[in-house]
């Protein structure tokens, strides 16, 4: 009786190791086993850590178009760098670096700052055109904002920015709340082509928006976020 029941355990717990190996999500036999820290390809990184917000292509997805050629002739390394490993503060974009909390190390935020660029970036699109910077250091006005905003993007938003025929609402509080400052001033710049929006230089045909103008709308907007 003894033996039979060693003999019933012996083959209880082949059993077992045999299931362990067919698990779900257990990796092939032969499969490369690296720390997770190690890993600097841009598709899986960006797949991992990007695309539920900017879309698994850089187009699409609810955040802004990493794959939008205006947007990368404009923003520098450096803010793109900086939103990735420090995220941006009150808005809906996390910190990925490790030493700000996230989970990437600086190699690995690196990656996918070169990977955005050398796979995304179209300088015919903007060449030999004059860009708005990417930050600008003047100064908005609420008020002149208005009136810009009237010229250049009522057509769409309507009037008082809640939405027409072309365009939802852009004082909304809630959406106002999950943005910064920066953020609607790149949208303005970049447009959505995702979504129909056009770039700085498309809201009014032959009529670019300067810099000034860009940053009046901006406080405009700012204006009406929910304090």
């Amino acid at each position: 009786m003894m033996r039979a029941a060693s003999l019933a355990a012996v083959v209880a717990v082949a059993a077992m190791s045999v299931a362990c190996d067919r698990a779900p999500g257990r990796p092939a036999a032969g499969a490369a086993h690296g720390r997770p820290d190690t890993l600097l390809d841009f598709a899986a990184l960006y797949r991992a850590n990007c695309s539920g917000c900017h879309g698994p292509d850089g187009r699409g997805g609810a955040a802004l178009p990493l794959a939008n050629p205006v947007y990368l002739a404009v923003a520098p390394d450096a803010a793109i760098r900086s939103a990735v490993a420090t995220g941006v503060a009150g808005t809906a974009m996390p910190a990925f670096a490790r030493a700000a909390g996230g989970m990437l190390t600086d190699p690995q935020i690196d990656a996918i700052v070169t990977g955005i660029r050398t796979r995304w970036v179209d300088r015919a699109e903007t060449a030999g055109q004059s860009l708005p910077p990417y930050a600008d250091p003047a100064a908005g006005d609420v008020d002149r904002g208005q009136q810009t905003f009237a010229t250049y993007c009522a057509s769409c938003h309507g009037i008082t920015g809640q939405g027409g025929e072309g365009a939802s609402s852009i004082v909304d509080g809630a959406y106002l709340s999950l943005v910064s400052n920066q953020a609607l001033r790149t949208t303005i710049i970049a447009g959505r082509p995702d979504l129909g929006a056009p770039d700085w230089r498309n809201n009014r045909p032959g009529a670019a928006m300067t810099s000034q103008e860009i940053a009046d709308v901006v406080a405009w907007l700012a204006a009406k976020r929910p304090q």
